[in-house]
């Protein structure tokens, strides 16, 4: 079985994307890297396979038709690292607001405390750089709202960066998840929960993307503030 694989999904990230794929190449922990590219029409997937010349059994491409969901992408993502017998499998934004030396304290903590490891940015206070106030109070309540609904112990619901052993991604069924944005964040922890996996956070300090533009929508907001009613009365029913 393969060891560790981390799956970033890209729409337009030509900026970022050579940077963020060497600097995990150069982490002393072997982390391979499958980029889930949504067509972008900016030469993102050009340049990775570029890239993937110099690292031909370490960087992998996932090239998509057309934009359709950070959720979707990560999925296919998922599916793609269980089939190639991949252990521990992470999930990270490409545009170094997660810091990708911070992978080998979850990849540690996933290995020898929990089944999934959460880069959190709210477990030791509120360790978030270069967001304006109202974006941080909007992240922070919102997993306020979340521990309130689904009674999960965990302070950053909404965070993107995790690693999972591949058992928890096996006992999900990756087909119902349903959501895309905040809320498949949250969907895919509340599943891990329910299931009596153990979800542990690790602190990080969160930077914004200096580079590309934010992919954040009201429309991704309301589908979580309402995703995670939809949760819980599945939960309730025995139906998640």
């Amino acid at each position: 079985m393969k060891q560790n694989i981390v799956v970033i999904p890209t729409f337009n990230e030509i900026e970022n994307i050579e940077d963020i794929l060497r600097a995990v190449m150069n982490l002393e922990t072997p982390i391979d890297v499958l980029v889930v590219d949504d067509n972008s029409p900016d030469g993102t997937s050009e340049k990775v396979l570029q890239i993937a010349e110099e690292f031909p059994d370490r960087i992998f491409l996932k090239k998509r038709l057309k934009k359709n969901g950070l959720g979707t992408a990560y999925v296919a993502g998922f599916k793609w690292a269980l089939k190639h017998n991949y252990e521990y499998i992470f999930e990270m934004d490409a545009d170094f607001s997660h810091n990708p030396n911070d992978l080998s304290k979850l990849l540690e903590v996933c290995k020898n405390v929990a089944d999934v490891s959460i880069g959190s940015r709210y477990v030791r206070g509120v360790n978030v750089v270069n967001w304006p106030l109202s974006r941080v109070l909007l992240s922070y309540f919102a997993s306020v709202y979340v521990r309130f609904v689904t009674s999960m112990n965990i302070m950053d619901t909404t965070a993107g960066f995790i690693c999972y052993h591949r058992s928890v991604l096996e006992q999900i069924n990756l087909d119902k998840i349903k959501f895309v944005g905040y809320a498949f964040q949250i969907e895919m922890k509340y599943r891990a929960f329910s299931r009596n996996f153990k979800l542990v956070e690790v602190p990080i300090i969160f930077t914004d993307r200096t580079k590309g533009k934010s992919k954040m929508s009201g429309s991704i907001i309301k589908e979580a503030v309402f995703g995670v009613l939809q949760l819980r009365f599945k939960k309730l029913f025995n139906k998640l």
